[in-house]
């Protein structure tokens, strides 16, 4: 079976995100002490080592083991399926919408990959620009939902003024 240019891109974009979150967490468990805190770039930008059992910025950490399980890995692997199956299927999809969603899936496949293999997610990066603006602990795979989203939002508002 040969693959379209359109698919290997699509796997290409969530490999990479893939590859890229799982290397930099391996790096992390093996060279950060855990729970420490380290100035990269001074207090703008640190590097930590936290394992988080639950979901963005440690929701869902206090769940009961069962709803864990349901929320945080049967339900994410269900979404991501749809989300790939739709993009592989649906030829319309923009170029920029299609990394997007094909960030959003690699990052996604590896937020699950941590949670079925270690039993948590590594979080590593905490950005701090002022005490009302900053992040929480977050990682790679974060990151690309995030910029995936942010892709989608920005091209949905400029599909709509193209239509208006």
């Amino acid at each position: 079976m040969k693959l379209s240019k359109r698919t290997l891109y699509i796997l290409l974009v969530i490999i990479l995100t893939i590859t890229a979150d799982q290397i930099s967490k391996v790096i992390v468990r093996a060279k950060v002490v855990a729970g420490s805190q380290t100035e990269i770039l001074g207090k703008f930008l640190s590097l930590h080592n936290v394992e988080n059992e639950g979901a963005f910025l440690g929701m869902g950490s206090e769940l009961n083991d069962s709803l864990r399980i349901i929320l945080l890995l049967i339900l994410p692997i269900i979404v991501l399926g749809f989300v790939l199956r739709y993009i592989l299927k649906d030829k319309k999809i923009d170029k920029w919408s299609l990394f997007a969603f094909s960030m959003i899936i690699g990052g996604g496949i590896a937020n699950v990959f941590d949670r079925v293999v270690f039993g948590s997610v590594t979080d590593f990066l905490y950005i701090k620009l002022t005490d009302l603006l900053r992040t929480g602990i977050f990682n790679i795979a974060d990151l690309a939902v995030t910029t995936g989203m942010i892709i989608l939002v920005v091209f949905s508002f400029r599909k709509k003024k193209i239509v208006e």
